[in-house]
C-alpha cells in the first residue's frame, strides 16, 4: 500500500505562517505536522494547526455564488450571472457617484494576501481611494510612531536577546515570531536572561517573567513614561549611541527629566522599586528585544505607549546587533515615512532609491530585449526614460499593498489624508475601522455608495457590530468574497464563495526575519471545491466585462511573455512608461499574460513577478547574497521563478547587521526621537485623565483575550475547541466573592453598546476589576439536521465605537467599561 502523500504548505492562524505539511486524504486533512524543511520555522508550529482541517472541509464552505432578495432572503445565482450583475453595478456608482465613493475592506487574514495584491487592480479600474482591514484596528498608532522614528517596521532577535520586554503582549497564545514556546521556556530557565512582562493579567507569558509589572488597567502610558524616566533621571542611557545614531535627546531628556516617578507609579499601579528594577535590568542588558501587542495597541494611550516603548530600546542602544532590535527587508515595497520634525529635509525614500536602481538594473538586459518586443524603442537612449518610467509607475501602483497588508510605513508619516466625511486621520492609507461605519450612514454628500468586503468579517470583528450591519445594509451595493456565509456575508448584496487558502496559491507578506528574510508562496495542496473560484480569477473576470483593458495591449504582452522573462520585462515596463495609467491595472496585466505561461495551480501568483522585480530592485546587496544574481532584470526573474518552484519558503534577502541602517529613511540614517506632540503628552501625564469606569459600569472588559482554544474567526466550526467551549468570561477571585459568583454561574454582562449572557470562570491570572471574553466565538456554524448554531459570545456586541485612540483611531476593545450581574449563583 503506498504511503499517504505529505504535501508542504503552511498555518494561516497567526502572522508567523509556519510551515506544516499535510497528509492528505482525498479532501481531507488526516495528518498535520510541522515541516521540519521550512527555513523558518524549522518544524515548529502549536497546537491549533493540527486542526486546520476544520477550517478546510465542512458544512460552513459556500459552493455558489448568492443574491439578496428584497426580502432579505437569499438565492443561488450562477457566476457569469453574479459577475454580470456587480460588474454593472459597481460602473453604475462609480459613474453616478464616483470611484472615491466605492470603500474596499480586507486582506485575507494572516496568510491570504494574494487576493488583496491582485485586488489592487479593480481598485484603479474603478478609482477607489478609500480602504481598511484588520491592521487598523491595532497597528496603526505604531506605525505612525515607527514612521517619525526612522521610517520602517522593527522586529527583534528574540532568540539571542538577554532581555525581552512584552507589553501587552502574551507570546504563550498569539505567538508572533518563530518558536515562540520553546523560546519563552529557554529565557524562563536561564538565569542570565530575564523576562520583563506588562500585563494587568497574570497570563502564561507573566507566570513565567522575572518582572511582572501588573498594570492597572489604563495605566500604561504612566508606567512606560516612569520606565523611561529611570533611564533618564538615573543616566542610564547609552550616550555614545545617541550621539552617533539619533537627533532629538535634549528634548527628550527634558520631558522625562520632569517625571516624578513615585507618583506615576501610583497611577500605574505598579510599584516604584519595581519599575526602577525593570528599568535598570533593560539598561544593564548587552541586548533587549521590547514586542507590544494588542493589549495595550487596542487600550488607553496607545499610540503614545508605542512611542514609550521604543524609547526604551532605543535610549538604551539596542539596535543592529544579535539579540536586539533591527529594521528589515520587505518583499513587498514599503515606502514613505518622512517627515517627523526633523527640519524640511525631505531625504530619499526606499521608494526613490527603488527607482533609481530600477533603471541601472533593468536596462543593460532590457536593452537587447526591447528591441524584440517594441522595435521602436530598440535604442538604449530610448529604452532609459522607458524602463525608468515603467519602473516608477509599477512601484507607485504597488505602493497601496504595503500600507493595507504589511503594517509597514507607506503614507503613514504624513498623516495629511483624513476621511471624507468623519475627518479620521489615515494612517498607512488605512481609514479607521471606528469610522467605517459613519462614513456611511449619514446624509453627506462624500459618504460611501458600495463596499467590497475580501475575505473578512468586519460585521464579527469591529467595534459595534450592530451599527456596522446597519451601514452595510444602508448602502447601495455590498460585495463579499469568503469561504462561508459569514456574519458579514448575511448583510451582501452579493456573496462570492472563494476557493480557501489550501486549494489556490496563497501567501502572507508578514516577512519579518533576519538575516534571512522569507517569502513562502503556499501551492494549493487539493483542488478547488466545485463552485467556488480564486481572487485572482474573480478580479480578472470582472475587469474583463469592465472592458478594462484593450486587447490589443493584452495580446502584444502575451507574445512578450512566450518569447522569455526577459523579452516580457522589457516589454511590461515600455507599456507602462508609454501608458502609465495602466500601472493601477498591473496585477490584471500579469495575470492575464504573464499568468498563461505559468502552471495553472499558480496562475494567480503572477503577481508576484512585479513584487519580485521591485524586491531585487530595492535590496539589490541582500537579493545577491541569497543567490539571486545578475545583470537588468535576471534577479528578479531568478527570485520570482524560486518562488514559483518552491515547495516550502524562499530566502529572498539575506542581509548583515551593518544592512539595518540602510532601512532607516533619513539621509542621516539618524533616529528622530524627539515627536513634539507625544512629548506634550508625556508633560501632560501628571493632569490627565487615567480612569474610565464609572459607577454604572465599575469594571474593565477585555474583549478578545487569546487563549488554547481561541483562534482567528477562519476557525468557525466550535468543534475545534476542546475546552473552554462556551468561552467563559474571566474575572478574579476578589470580583466573584463580591458580585457573589462561582465558577459555572450565569452573569449578565452590560456595555454601553449592549450585553450578553455569560458564564463565569474564577481565575487566578485576573486582577481585581478586570474581567476578560476571548476571541474566536459568536460565530453562526451551520449544523447537520439545517439549523445554525452560536457558541460563546461575539465580542464586539459590546465594544463601542466612541472609544478609540485619539490619534490613530485605534479601538480600546481591550477597555471596555462594564457592568456584571449576577443572574444565577450556586
Amino acid at each position: 500500500m503506498a504511503e499517504p502523500e505529505q504535501q508542504a504548505t503552511a498555518c494561516v492562524l497567526c502572522e508567523c505562517n509556519c510551515g506544516i505539511t499535510v497528509e492528505v486524504d482525498g479532501r481531507r486533512f488526516a495528518k498535520i505536522r510541522g515541516d521540519k524543511a521550512h527555513p523558518a520555522s524549522a518544524g515548529y508550529t502549536c497546537e491549533k494547526a493540527m486542526r486546520l482541517d476544520l477550517y478546510q472541509n465542512g458544512p460552513h464552505r459556500l459552493t455558489s455564488p448568492l443574491k439578496r432578495t428584497a426580502d432579505g432572503s437569499y438565492v443561488e445565482i450562477d457566476w457569469d450571472t453574479a459577475l454580470d450583475e456587480i460588474a454593472t453595478r459597481l460602473t453604475e456608482v462609480e459613474t453616478r457617484f464616483g470611484g472615491d465613493k466605492i470603500f474596499f475592506y480586507g486582506g485575507g487574514g494572516q496568510g491570504n494576501h494574494l487576493g488583496v495584491a491582485n485586488q489592487l487592480a479593480l481598485r484603479g479600474a474603478l478609482g477607489s481611494v478609500y480602504h481598511s482591514n484588520a491592521l487598523a484596528q491595532e497597528k496603526t498608532g505604531e506605525m505612525w510612531v515607527d514612521a517619525r522614528l526612522y521610517g520602517g517596521h522593527t522586529k527583534g532577535d528574540f532568540d539571542n536577546a538577554e532581555v525581552l520586554v512584552f507589553v501587552g503582549k502574551n507570546p504563550w497564545q498569539s505567538h508572533s515570531f518563530p518558536r515562540a514556546r520553546p523560546l519563552l521556556k529557554e529565557v524562563a530557565a536561564d538565569p542570565h536572561r530575564a523576562m520583563i512582562v506588562v500585563d494587568p493579567r497574570v497570563s502564561e507569558t507573566a507566570a513565567m517573567a522575572d518582572h511582572h509589572l501588573q498594570v492597572t488597567p489604563g495605566g500604561d502610558a504612566w508606567l512606560i513614561a516612569a520606565m523611561v524616566a529611570v533611564l533618564v533621571q538615573e543616566d542610564l542611557v547609552d550616550a555614545a549611541f545617541i550621539a552617533a545614531h539619533t537627533s532629538g535627546y535634549d528634548e527628550v531628556r527634558a520631558a522625562f527629566a520632569d517625571v516624578d516617578i513615585a507618583a506615576f507609579a501610583v497611577t500605574s499601579g505598579v510599584g516604584e522599586e519595581q519599575i526602577r528594577a525593570a528599568a535598570r535590568r533593560i539598561a544593564a542588558a548587552s541586548s533587549v528585544c521590547v514586542y507590544e501587542d494588542l493589549g495595550i495597541q487596542q487600550a488607553p494611550n496607545s499610540t503614545l505607549v508605542s512611542y514609550l516603548n521604543k524609547l526604551l530600546w532605543i535610549l538604551t542602544g539596542n539596535f543592529a546587533g544579535p539579540g536586539k532590535m533591527f529594521l528589515h527587508s520587505s518583499f513587498a515595497p514599503l515606502a514613505g515615512g518622512g517627515g517627523s520634525g526633523a527640519g524640511p529635509r525631505k531625504p530619499p525614500t526606499r521608494l526613490d532609491r527603488a527607482r533609481k536602481a530600477a533603471t541601472a538594473r533593468a536596462v543593460t538586459t532590457a536593452g537587447s530585449a526591447i528591441g524584440v518586443a517594441l522595435p521602436a524603442l530598440s535604442g538604449i537612449a530610448a529604452l532609459r526614460p522607458a524602463v525608468e518610467a515603467g519602473s516608477r509607475a509599477l512601484l507607485d501602483a504597488m505602493i497601496p499593498l504595503a500600507g493595507g497588508m504589511l503594517g509597514g510605513t507607506a503614507g503613514a508619516a504624513g498623516g495629511s489624508r483624513t476621511s471624507p466625511v468623519t475627518g479620521a486621520k489615515i494612517i498607512g492609507g488605512l481609514l479607521p475601522c471606528n469610522s467605517i461605519a459613519d462614513e456611511i450612514l449619514t446624509e453627506h454628500p462624500d459618504r460611501f455608495r458600495a463596499i467590497w468586503i475580501d475575505s473578512s468579517n468586519p460585521a464579527h470583528s469591529l467595534a459595534d457590530s450592530k451599527r456596522f450591519r446597519a451601514a452595510m445594509r444602508s448602502i447601495e451595493l455590498s460585495v463579499v468574497i469568503d469561504v462561508a456565509f459569514t456574519e458579514t456575508a448575511r448583510e451582501a448584496d452579493y456573496v462570492l464563495p472563494a476557493a480557501s487558502q489550501f486549494e489556490k496559491p496563497e501567501a502572507t507578506f508578514f516577512n519579518f526575519e533576519f538575516p534571512r528574510n522569507i517569502f513562502h508562496l503556499r501551492k494549493p495542496i487539493v483542488d478547488p471545491l466545485p463552485g467556488t473560484r480564486s481572487e485572482p480569477e474573480i478580479y480578472a473576470e470582472l475587469l474583463r466585462r469592465m472592458g478594462a483593458v484593450d486587447t490589443a495591449t493584452i495580446h502584444r504582452l502575451r507574445r512578450a511573455a512566450r518569447s522569455g522573462r526577459d523579452t516580457f520585462g522589457a516589454s511590461f515596463f515600455a507599456t507602462l512608461a508609454a501608458r502609465p495609467a495602466l500601472a493601477k491595472l498591473a496585477p490584471y496585466l500579469l495575470y492575464e499574460t504573464l499568468g498563461e505561461t505559468l502552471p495553472p495551480r499558480v496562475r494567480g501568483a503572477a503577481v508576484l513577478w512585479g513584487l519580485s522585480q521591485i524586491c531585487a530592485m530595492s535590496n539589490p546587496k541582500g537579493v545577491a547574497r541569497a543567490g539571486f544574481t545578475g545583470k537588468g532584470a535576471a534577479p528578479g526573474n531568478k527570485l520570482f521563478d524560486a518562488i514559483i518552484d518552491s515547495p516550502t519558503g524562499v530566502v529572498f534577502t539575506d542581509d548583515t547587521w551593518d544592512d539595518v541602517w540602510h532601512h532607516v529613511k533619513r539621509k542621516d540614517r539618524r533616529f528622530t526621537i524627539a515627536i513634539e506632540n507625544l512629548l506634550g503628552q508625556v508633560r501632560a501625564l501628571p493632569s490627565a485623565r487615567s480612569v474610565w469606569t464609572t459607577e454604572e459600569f465599575p469594571l474593565v472588559l477585555a474583549a478578545g483575550e487569546r487563549r488554547s482554544f481561541t483562534a482567528n474567526a477562519i476557525f468557525r466550526n466550535p468543534e475545534w475547541r476542546r475546552r473552554d467551549k462556551h468561552g467563559a468570561l474571566r474575572i478574579s477571585a476578589a470580583d466573584a466573592t463580591a458580585l457573589h459568583l462561582a465558577t459555572g454561574d450565569q452573569a449578565r454582562l452590560t456595555t454601553e453598546t449592549g450585553s450578553a449572557t455569560v458564564t463565569v470562570e474564577i481565575s487566578d491570572m485576573m486582577r481585581a476589576g478586570n474581567i476578560a471574553l476571548p476571541n474566536g466565538l459568536g460565530l453562526d456554524f451551520p449544523a447537520t439536521d439545517g439549523t445554525t448554531t452560536s457558541e460563546g459570545v461575539s465580542p464586539n456586541e459590546l465594544t463601542s465605537l466612541g472609544l478609540k485612540d485619539d490619534l490613530a483611531g485605534t479601538p480600546w476593545h481591550k477597555h471596555v467599561p462594564a457592568r456584571l450581574d449576577a443572574l444565577v449563583t450556586s
